[in-house]
This record gives C-alpha cells, sequence and structure tokens, in this order.
C-alpha cells in the first residue's frame, strides 16, 4: 500500500542531501586545513527521519485473513493512541529540526574554514616573500656597514694627518711672527693705556660736577633755612584783625558749601594720600579733610588759626590745633610727614609767603611724601563774577603754571594739575556758549596740584 507521508518524507530528505552536497566545497580534499566528513552524521540523520516518517504505522507481514485482521487490529490500536504519540512525534520532528539547523551550521564552518585555509595560504606566501626581503636587507646592511667602517678608518687617517700639519704649520707661524705679535702687542697696550686715561679723566670730570652740584644743593639749603628762620621770627596772621569779629564758620556755610557738600568733593584725597601716612591738613578749617581720611584709615591731623574752626574739630573728637601755619612746620622734625594737603589757604597768603610754605612743606616731608595744594583756578573766568572776590581776605589768585613752578623749586617732581568743580555745573548757563570757548575760559572752578618729593 502507498504511503502519502512517506513519500513526502523521501522527498525532503533527498531535497536536505542535494542542498547539503551542493554546499560542500569543490577542492576541498586539497585544502591545507583537513575539514570534517559529515557524511556519517548525514546517514544517521536519514535513518531518524525514517524512524521519525515510520511512528503510526503498522508492519507490513504476509497476506492472509489472519494477517488482515491483525493488521487492522493493530492499525486500530495505532490510531487509538494518536493523541497520546502525537507530543512525542511533534518532539522528534522538533529534534530532526534541530539536527538539520546544526547540520547547516556546520556546513557553513566547513566553507568558511576553507576560505580561512585559502587566505592563510596566501598570507604564508607574503611572509615568506617579505622574509626573502628582509634577508637581502641584512645583508645589504652588512656591506654598507663594512663599507662604512672602511671609510671611517680612511677619513680618521686623513683627519689625523691634517691635524699633525696644521700642528706643524702652527709652530713655524709662532717662530717666525713672534717678534711681530710682540710689536702688536706693545701697541694694543699703548692703545689701551690712552683709552683708560680718557676714562679716567672722564670719570673725574663727572665726580667733580657731582661734587660741585652738590655743594649748590647744600648753599641752596643753608639759604633756605636762613628764610625760614627769619619766618619763623615774624608772626604772620592769616586773617587781618579788621575781621576778626567775623563769623567766619558761618560764612563758610553760606559761601563755600555745607559740610556734607565739601566731604564728598574732597573723597578723591582719601586715595591720593592712602599710602602717605601721617597726613598734616593746613587750614583745616571745620576738620572734614580730617573726617574722611580717618574714616578712610589714614592718620591725620590739622591746625587752624581760628579759634571757632579749632573748637568744632575737638567738638567732633578730631586731632586739630591752633598754630600759625609757618611756626607749626618750622617746629616739626624733617621728614616727619608723609603727606600734606592745604585746600583754599594760599590765596590768603602773601605772594613772598607761599614759595616760603612750599619749601618748608618739602622740608618736612619723607622721600616720597605727597603734598596737594588746592585754590581757585584763575583760568576760569567765571571765578571773578561769582567765587573769588566773595570772600574778602582773599589776595590774590594763583594760576596753576605758577604753582607748578614754585613746586619745582621746591625740590618736588612728577607735578599734575588736577582741576576740579566744573563752572557748568553750578552756572548752567554757561552751556549756551560754544564748547571750545567754554573749555578754555570757563572750565573749572578749581583745580588741585599734587607733587612728590623725591629721596
Amino acid at each position: 500500500m502507498d504511503d502519502p507521508r512517506g513519500d513526502e518524507l523521501a522527498a525532503v530528505i533527498a531535497e536536505i542531501r542535494q542542498r547539503v552536497r551542493a554546499g560542500i566545497p569543490n577542492g576541498a580534499a586539497q585544502q591545507p586545513i583537513p575539514l570534517p566528513d559529515l557524511t556519517p552524521l548525514l546517514h544517521a540523520r536519514d535513518a531518524a527521519e525514517a524512524k521519525v516518517a515510520s511512528i503510526g504505522t503498522v508492519n507490513p507481514r504476509p497476506g492472509g485473513l489472519k494477517n488482515s485482521i491483525v493488521q487492522t487490529l493493530k492499525r486500530s490500536i495505532a490510531r487509538a493512541l494518536d493523541w497520546h504519540v502525537r507530543e512525542q512525534v511533534e518532539f522528534n520532528r522538533g529534534v530532526m529540526a534541530c539536527v538539520q539547523t546544526t547540520m547547516e551550521n556546520l556546513n557553513e564552518c566547513r566553507q568558511a574554514l576553507s576560505l580561512l585555509s585559502a587566505k592563510l595560504s596566501q598570507e604564508t606566501s607574503i611572509l615568506r616573500g617579505e622574509a626573502s626581503e628582509l634577508k637581502d636587507i641584512r645583508a645589504h646592511w652588512t656591506e654598507w656597514h663594512m663599507g662604512w667602517e672602511q671609510k671611517l678608518a680612511r677619513t680618521e687617517i686623513q683627519f689625523l694627518r691634517s691635524v699633525s700639519e696644521l700642528q706643524a704649520s702652527f709652530h713655524h707661524r709662532v717662530t717666525t711672527e713672534a717678534k711681530v705679535q710682540h710689536a702688536e702687542f706693545e701697541r694694543s697696550m699703548v692703545r689701551q693705556n690712552v683709552e683708560m686715561q680718557q676714562r679716567y679723566w672722564d670719570e673725574l670730570g663727572r665726580a667733580r660736577e657731582e661734587y660741585e652740584r652738590m655743594i649748590h644743593n647744600e648753599l641752596r639749603v643753608l639759604r633756605q633755612r636762613a628764610t625760614l628762620a627769619q619766618a619763623a621770627e615774624r608772626v604772620a596772621q592769616s586773617v587781618p584783625s579788621e575781621f576778626a569779629g567775623v563769623d567766619w564758620l558761618k560764612f563758610a556755610d553760606r559761601f563755600r558749601g555745607s559740610e556734607e557738600d565739601i566731604r564728598q568733593r574732597q573723597q578723591m584725597y582719601t586715595t591720593r594720600f592712602r599710602e602717605h601716612a601721617p597726613v598734616l591738613d593746613l587750614g583745616c578749617g571745620r576738620g572734614e579733610m580730617i573726617q574722611i581720611l580717618q574714616d578712610g584709615g589714614i592718620a591725620a591731623r590739622g591746625i587752624d588759626s581760628h579759634d571757632d574752626s579749632i573748637a568744632l574739630c575737638l567738638a567732633k573728637g578730631l586731632n586739630a590745633e591752633k598754630a600759625d601755619l609757618f611756626s607749626y612746620l618750622g617746629d616739626l622734625p624733617d621728614a616727619s610727614l608723609g603727606g600734606v594737603i592745604c585746600c583754599q589757604v594760599v590765596e590768603h597768603l602773601p605772594p613772598p609767603r607761599l614759595p616760603e610754605m612750599i619749601r618748608l612743606v618739602h622740608a618736612k616731608l619723607r622721600a616720597g611724601g605727597l603734598v596737594a595744594l588746592e585754590t581757585p583756578n584763575p583760568e576760569c573766568l567765571a571765578i571773578f563774577a561769582t567765587h573769588f572776590y566773595i570772600d574778602p581776605t582773599h589776595r590774590h589768585p594763583i594760576p596753576p603754571a605758577l604753582t607748578t613752578f614754585y613746586l619745582e623749586e621746591a625740590g618736588f617732581a612728577r607735578i599734575e594739575i588736577q582741576r576740579l568743580s566744573p563752572a557748568i555745573e553750578s552756572m548752567p548757563s554757561l552751556a549756551e556758549l560754544p564748547e571750545a570757548f567754554r573749555k578754555e575760559f570757563f572750565g573749572s572752578l578749581d583745580y588741585a596740584a599734587f607733587g612728590i618729593k623725591l629721596g
């Protein structure tokens, strides 16, 4: 009897065998790497598939009634047990599917091994060629090295021969030119002697000039001290006696400005004098300058000739005393101050006293000390109309150029003029003037001159 399931299974097995044989590369036996033979595994798989395909069938027997009855009984039993063996059949088929997949993977491994064997053969050939080239290079290197050592030996011989010839030539030259060299040496010594004498006389001349300058400076200091001694004998009052009854504190509050305004304008001195303590304020007035310096951590004290001003400063706890500035400065030790500030005072002095005061300040400052002189600015024509002549004790305005000259004459250096209080801030009508003209003739109401005492 025909078995459709058996025929179908046989066709599948035949197809699998054809695919496996087609996957085996030709000439695999000639590859350097021996590949495993999958034929026994293939036969075992076919036998197992045949067993799986025969599950549920009945073994054929010779014909006859008895056999027919037996076969019928067996088929009935097989159909009755079909539900029991169905899972086993499915498991067996799954196992065979796994076997089939394993065989396909093994076949792919065979192909990969075959390709790897061919690649190894190619690389081996390349390496053999490179080894041959390396051997040629070594042979060439040995030959070149031997040639280089020979050339080195010949060069060394030639070098030693040249050195010997140079030594002989040198000895010959020394022998033949000894007298010429000696004469040249004597001439060189004569030239050096003349040059040394010339340098000596030059140095002597510079020392003489320096000595004369020192003598001149000493004489100038002596003259200045004589002038200061004479000044100390005179008692100069900055305020005439006819104004003694005027309330100058009220005058300052009305025409100069409130203490808050003055402190705000004088804040820039704190930065200037931070490294120049102790500071002496000449003509301290109400003590605004002393206050802002002390608030900035700078040791400061002041003097003034008015009793009311000193009383006000002492009431504020400030270090101030009544004194004549010339007498006070004359009694101070030389080089005892780090800084001196004189705000709105020099315009009250008689003309001869200003350079005298500046020279005295220079003597009392230490090296590197700073002086600041603040006064109305006569370059600004507005001060003559509204500011300068309001104070009846003002003597005359002092131009910045004249102040600079006095500072230079006293020995100050690095002089700087800083213009303060722009006139346009208190006189807005000046904005109607042309800008260039306004800056030239109506710039700042005040200016401050700064100077450093050199060592």
